[in-house]
């Protein structure tokens, strides 16, 4: 399986400013030292391997969308969040290339940042289009024609041409998708959410977002623990810092990078990926997050096998 990612922000979507581009500019020509480049690709390959990842890149500003490649002869895609419009953009290239215009969407809630791109996903107006939306939540059709009604959006849903279908799926059932085995959880968080479990030829991705692990409760994490037991990828709700989610953040239904590596410990899980960014964080907010987890996994070990902590951004792309 190959995952990539759309859309790794939280709540809403966030956009580079000017002055925060022109400070990375301005770090890169510090960091270059009046150096001079014979061409693009050469100024290219000084920034790779001299600049870190928040002055050389970005971690993106669009919200949850998340593609799983290896189906069999459909699109995978968890949540609808404003990066589904690129993808669906990118979807009609394939498509034309001869991929078959069969789309799973798997929804872990309904809120708006995790639904906000449908209404800007240009396969739905594709007559040739078949989609099929898995839900834990049986209003999901309700929210989704509701963000189309007119004092909302100007297209209405029954403007779409495409075939839709929805299913709704019961925590703790396992259920076949487009070639992939596919479990779901039930997860803390406001009108519920759900995180899936996907399997194939013995690898399994795990996609678990918008999820509060209360450190008040850790026996109720023995779910979590066996939902994520040795995947080869953990994508998980790492918006907050520990000390958020223990005061100001409670009860907002969001995790922190802390307990993410603790129950994937736990689950001797291969590889987490730190998702659902704080939309408040600047790159650089991120990447030292990210070398936070890195060096706390370090430290709580032990005996245990290392587990690979990696940062999702827009754009990226991981094989499983």
């Amino acid at each position: 399986m190959l995952v990539r990612f759309w859309g790794t922000r939280g709540s809403l979507p966030v956009a580079q400013k000017a002055n925060v581009i022109q400070a990375k500019i301005a770090d890169a020509l510090v960091a270059a030292g009046g150096r001079t480049f014979a061409d693009v690709s050469e100024a290219d390959a000084f920034a790779r391997a001299n600049l870190d990842f928040a002055t050389y890149g970005a971690y993106g500003g669009a919200t949850s969308c998340v593609e799983i490649e290896g189906a069999d002869g459909a699109f995978v895609v968890c949540d609808m969040g404003s990066g589904l419009r690129e993808f669906g953009i990118d979807s009609f290239r394939r498509i034309a290339e001869g991929h078959p215009p069969v789309y799973h969407l798997f929804l872990s809630h309904l809120h708006w940042d995790h639904i906000m791109g449908f209404p800007f996903f240009g396969p739905a107006f594709n007559p040739a289009a078949t989609i099929v939306i898995h839900s834990g939540h049986a209003d999901a059709e309700t929210a989704l024609r509701r963000q189309q009604e007119e004092i909302s959006f100007p297209v209405p849903f029954e403007w779409l041409k495409a075939k839709f279908q929805f299913v709704v799926h019961k925590p703790g059932e396992t259920f076949d998708a487009a070639g992939l085995t596919v479990s779901m959880v039930a997860q803390y968080h406001s009108h519920d959410s759900y995180g899936y479990r996907f399997e194939k030829t013995g690898r399994a991705v795990v996609y678990s977002t918008d999820s509060e692990h209360k450190l008040h409760n850790m026996d109720a994490e023995v779910v979590f623990e066996r939902f994520f037991g040795a995947a080869d990828l953990v994508i998980c709700d790492t918006m907050y810092s520990l000390g958020d989610t223990l005061s100001l953040k409670q009860d907002w239904g969001h995790s922190s990078n802390i307990v993410a590596v603790d129950l994937c410990h736990s689950a001797r899980a291969k590889r987490l990926a730190l998702f659902h960014h704080e939309p408040t964080y600047s790159d650089a907010d991120i990447q030292r997050m990210h070398n936070e987890t890195i060096r706390y996994e370090e430290l709580v070990r032990a005996d245990r096998s290392p587990l690979e902590v990696i940062c999702a951004y827009d754009g990226l792309e991981v094989i499983v």
